[in-house]
């Protein structure tokens, strides 16, 4: 967009063909100066500061991989951070299939990856010669802890929309994040550790972008929710965020959980062409890989795919958040028990069909069968039962509930992807927000039904409120791509202004909006969607019967989740 960006390194003045007659925007971090650009949204009058690609960290590189961030390196020049940053390395099929069904953008930009990949983009409205103190909205990306990135999300129409500063921050992701040998060598989490440096990273510096250190709200989707979740619960965290919201996915969703981490490590080790005979040579053999041949070993690992001929112990779709003793402590279960956790104003939220569409269609499960019947289920759950925490005994009570009563292949796998959205994201956000809400913290919760004009055309017209679907509304796709319907815009607005007054105030509600009931012992929530309104007990009686179930029926095994 600016025709003399790259040679300016002093504030000469710059007009850029979109007509803003500022010199780009400088900033001092604490670690050195960056160029950003202004960018206008279409009907607003004050443009947007952007920056993208500003370090928060040291490149993880070399002895750093598998180790907590350390500190960026100072630099003496005016960095220019006006292109995007490398996304975390992934499996770059799979990251760009998420990238083009979840963007809010209007453009396509190209993707690239790296294992140096510490970055953070920022949008500022703020008027930076002036001292604003505004709101920050720290956004977490998803991509099941093993694709994803920052850019995908553009921040320009919640920014001018709402005044508020935001955020979107990397993090290594797959192997590079979430490898753990379960003790010392390689304790995991090193994912929600950058997550935590890019947190204080915003303390030390987004007061210069026009931000308030002291007002930062963090929200994320998916996996970013269950880093939200993972956030509340960390004492690192405490003090860096002010306010939560989780998107369909909290600490509790059983897949991105891992308890006995050890076997996926040999795993690992082994695809690598490493010897798996102790942690520390696990750990030093995988630390000598390039980051290519660690991408090739993530292709070998069939990341966020189901494989319904192997056997379910070798199967490990996933690279899971741990226990490691320093980001958590203990099980996320026995934190929010105790009431022992960061007890800010937290909204969780989940979409009336979790696993309508892009679910299953990435992880190919469940297999888009005609004759789809209670047998069909039964060894489904059998197949995932060590992943979905579900105990072999209780199969059969389970498909009793959800597929009991029809012969109707179409309505069994719908029963069946309301079974696994459930056991996934419904039933675990409920119990987060019921724990939260007894430690005493406010506490809302709203289920997402709306089937936006920006989804896949592949996606059924019936799937209303599958995952991801709300992120078009939260970062304001109808005023940055076209085609969307006024009920559409003036949802994604109401979405807006209901995530910007909770970051401003702790309190979604404002002049104007449907009423949103705090989530107390009635269990007040909001409905979202074409009309929106409140509603009490979201999912109360299928929590009353897994609670039962888990908890009547168990032997006392490992199996708590949910």
């Amino acid at each position: 967009m600016w025709f003399c960006a790259l040679i300016l390194v002093s504030l000469t003045a710059c007009t850029a063909w979109a007509g803003h007659p500022f010199s780009p925007p400088v900033v001092d971090t604490a670690h050195g100066r960056v160029l950003g650009k202004y960018v206008s949204l279409q009907g607003f009058a004050q443009p947007v500061a952007v920056f993208l690609g500003v370090p928060f960290a040291k490149p993880p590189l070399g002895s750093l991989r598998f180790s907590p961030p350390q500190p960026a390196e100072p630099w003496s020049y005016v960095k220019n951070t006006t292109s995007y940053p490398p996304m975390c390395s992934q499996d770059t099929v799979a990251g760009q299939m998420v990238n083009d069904l979840l963007t809010n953008r209007k453009e396509k930009i190209a993707l690239t990856f790296s294992e140096d990949c510490l970055y953070l983009n920022i949008y500022t409205p703020a008027d930076l010669m002036k001292n604003s103190r505004l709101p920050v909205m720290v956004w977490i990306h998803g991509g099941g802890l093993v694709v994803g990135g920052a850019s995908t999300y553009d921040g320009l129409a919640l920014s001018a929309q709402e005044n508020v500063v935001v955020v979107t921050i990397q993090y290594r992701l797959g192997i590079w994040g979430f490898f753990s040998t379960g003790d010392e060598h390689s304790r995991g989490n090193w994912g929600h550790l950058d997550q935590v440096a890019a947190l204080r990273w915003v303390q030390d510096n987004i007061a210069n972008f026009g931000g308030n250190p002291s007002s930062v709200t963090i929200f994320g989707e998916s996996a970013g929710g269950e880093s939200v979740s993972v956030l509340v619960l960390s004492p690192l965290a405490k003090n860096l965020f002010h306010r939560a919201i989780s998107e369909s996915g909290v600490a509790l969703t059983p897949v991105l959980f891992g308890k006995n981490v050890r076997p996926l490590a040999e795993h690992i080790a082994i695809t690598a062409g490493c010897k798996a005979t102790t942690s520390a040579v696990m750990v030093h053999c995988l630390r000598q890989k390039t980051d290519q041949e660690l991408l090739e070993t993530t292709l070998k690992l069939n990341l966020f795919k189901f494989n319904l001929r192997e056997d379910s112990e070798k199967s490990h779709p996933f690279m899971p958040t741990v226990v490691d003793g320093v980001l958590l402590p203990k099980e996320p279960e026995k934190i929010l028990a105790e009431k022992n956790f960061n007890t800010v104003p937290y909204i969780v939220g989940i979409n009336k069909q979790e696993f309508g569409w892009i679910m299953p269609m990435m992880m190919g499960f469940p297999p888009p069968e005609e004759k789809f019947d209670p047998k069909l289920a039964m060894f489904l759950l059998q197949t995932f039962d060590s992943m979905l925490t579900l105990p072999e005994n209780l199969i059969p009570v389970v498909i009793e509930k959800y597929l009991g009563g029809t012969d109707d292949p179409i309505k069994n796998r719908a029963m069946f992807l309301d079974l696994i959205a459930d056991m996934g994201i419904g039933i675990p956000s409920v119990i987060v927000s019921r724990g939260h809400r007894d430690a005493g913290a406010p506490t809302y919760m709203y289920e997402f039904e709306y089937h936006p004009s920006f989804s896949s055309p592949m996606k059924p017209k019936t799937v209303k409120g599958d995952h991801g679907d709300e992120i078009y509304s939260v970062f304001g796709a109808p005023l940055l791509r076209e085609g969307a319907s006024e009920e559409e815009t003036n949802l994604s607005k109401m979405v807006m202004k209901f995530w910007a007054n909770f970051a401003r105030n702790g309190n979604p509600n404002g002049e104007g909006l449907p009423h949103w009931p705090k989530y107390d012992q009635k269990e007040g929530y909001l409905q979202i969607g074409a009309t929106t309104q409140a509603a009490e007990r979201l999912k109360q009686k299928e929590v009353a019967f897994w609670s039962e179930l888990l908890t009547k029926k168990l032997p006392q095994t490992e199996h708590t989740e949910l």
